[in-house]
């Protein structure tokens, strides 16, 4: 009997599932907007290394950055670009300000070094 009563219970249950993965998409896609609209309200760009000149080196720095509720930036993970010009742009996009949110996002950053 505890079977029969199980298979009773089977529909509410992926009722519920359904229910919960459709809030979770909902959500996903609030957070994922909130982050497309969040904006930097204070930049400073990044100094152009002297090595850098003197090897008249190009290229473009690609960092993704944690930004807190407040707009601090929290935290800077490099995704690719030139180590001399990599380090000049980590320290410059600590300093940046965003707008502030209700959560923290994560921004992705493509920063371009041209002599």
């Amino acid at each position: 009997m505890a079977s029969s009563s199980w298979l009773v219970k089977l529909p509410a249950m992926r009722a519920r599932r359904l229910l919960c993965a459709g809030l979770a998409s909902l959500v996903w896609a609030a957070v994922a907007s909130a982050q497309e609209a969040r904006r930097v309200v204070s930049k400073r760009p990044p100094h152009y290394p002297e090595l850098a000149k003197k090897m008249n080196l190009t290229g473009t720095v690609k960092l993704e950055v944690l930004v807190g509720p407040d707009g601090a930036v929290k935290h800077v993970s490099v995704l690719g670009g030139h180590p001399i010009l990599v380090n000049a742009t980590v320290d410059a996009v600590k300093e940046w300000k965003y707008e502030s949110a209700r959560a923290e996002t994560v921004e992705q950053i493509n920063v371009a070094f041209k002599p």
